[in-house]
């Protein structure tokens, strides 16, 4: 697993409205959620049909709902809790003095 620094403080990503933000890793977008004072990254694309994650939704009980077709996947462990079967590829997020880093493996 490699670490990637994408911003030198939480205050520098762009939260959108719906509270996830899009970091750039190496050419490869990674979303990255705010939910109850917490962070989780996880894939941009929808593992269904390839949505953009980043414009769905977190709702109450934290999920990510895919704009697409509504398919809801746990942010903080990748299941697909709307029951399709599918699985949300996820990322430690560690914030720093120094920054915040994303644990990666391609």
């Amino acid at each position: 697993m490699e670490r990637f620094k994408i911003a030198n403080h939480i205050s520098e990503l762009e939260f959108a409205e719906n509270n996830i933000a899009v970091a750039d890793v190496n050419g490869k977008k990674i979303c990255v959620a705010r939910f109850r004072e917490q962070y989780f990254a996880f894939a941009y694309q929808c593992p269904h049909a390839g949505g953009i994650l980043a414009e769905g939704h977190i709702d109450a009980t934290g999920n990510v709902v895919c704009p697409v077709h509504r398919y809801k996947f746990s942010i903080i462990n990748g299941y697909n809790s709307s029951g399709e079967g599918f699985f949300l590829k996820r990322w430690p997020v560690e914030i720093r003095e120094d920054g915040v880093f994303l644990n990666l493996s391609f």
